[in-house]
């Protein structure tokens, strides 16, 4: 397990059964980065790589 994966799971266990829209995610997102400006790269690749999931050219 990642060290990560233990923050990915109280996500899950904490807010797993809420249904929220993706312009609450990048807000959230954008707020993050505001707060903790040396993620801005790493918050950058996450969203791109959310943003282009479905394409099938990549």
């Amino acid at each position: 397990m990642y060290f990560t994966d233990r923050g990915i799971e109280e996500l899950e266990q904490r807010r797993g059964e809420e249904e929220v829209s993706l312009s609450w995610v990048a807000e959230r997102m954008r707020e993050f980065v505001d707060l903790n400006p040396e993620f801005e790269i790493p918050m950058e690749r996450l969203a791109t790589w959310l943003a282009r999931l479905d394409d099938e050219d990549e």
